[in-house]
């Protein structure tokens, strides 16, 4: 029972963190990759190799730079001082924008392939029966591209759910703050403490094996 309590705090924070991270990650993602998938502009490639960046990058380098931008003299990190008057640095929201950072690039991948898939000619004829680009993505495109959108919000929870290199160096490792599920059995493997983290162990993988068996399903439909 103790373990099980010990357990919850990581828990409710990893899906906090995750949950708001794949919002923004839906928001943003969706509208990069209809613009991957739909437009041709000056710098498109250039569009694609930032967002993919994170993706390949070892998660030091990703944390390291997210540093660079949270801190109190970087770009984010100044804005959000003079806001709040705090720094973001080692608080969950420097957690949910590493979150953001590392899961970004799945979503737009997925979507935009879902959406480079929709048929143009189904959106040629609603814009000759008087619908706007606008409401052509907006009631068309998408709809027909859900199942995609769907399965990159999948995996870019799953992901949120599971980082860890880049959310050590922005947000450490503080017991009830900080402390997500992967850091959580990082500190409890170090002290020794194997029953929380085989439990903490155990939950992410039945979190990562919903996310597969989502994701096939979507893919099977």
């Amino acid at each position: 029972m103790e373990t099980l309590q010990l357990a919850m705090s990581p828990l409710l924070l990893t899906i906090k963190i995750a949950a708001i991270s794949t919002f923004f990650v839906a928001i943003l993602g969706i509208l990069i990759a209809y613009l991957l998938a739909k437009r041709e502009f000056t710098g498109r490639w250039l569009a694609d190799v930032l967002v993919t960046l994170p993706l390949v990058l070892p998660p030091t380098v990703t944390g390291y730079i997210l540093v660079i931008l949270l801190g109190k003299n970087g770009v984010i990190g100044s804005v959000f001082t003079k806001i709040t008057g705090n720094g973001i640095l080692f608080t969950w929201q420097a957690a949910a924008i590493a979150a953001f950072v590392v899961s970004l690039p799945l979503m737009v991948k997925t979507a935009t392939s879902a959406i480079g898939a929709v048929d143009r000619s189904v959106e040629e004829a609603a814009c000759i029966l008087g619908r706007s680009e606008f409401e052509t993505a907006l009631f068309i495109t998408l709809p027909l591209a859900k199942k995609g959108i769907i399965a990159g919000c999948v995996l870019s929870f799953a992901r949120a759910v599971g980082e860890f290199g880049a959310t050590l160096m922005v947000a450490g490792n503080i017991q009830g703050k900080t402390s997500t599920m992967p850091l959580s059995i990082y500190g409890a493997y170090q002290v020794g403490n194997n029953e929380l983290a085989n439990l903490l162990v155990i939950i992410l993988i039945a979190i990562s094996l919903v996310t597969i068996a989502a994701t096939s399903k979507l893919g099977e439909r």
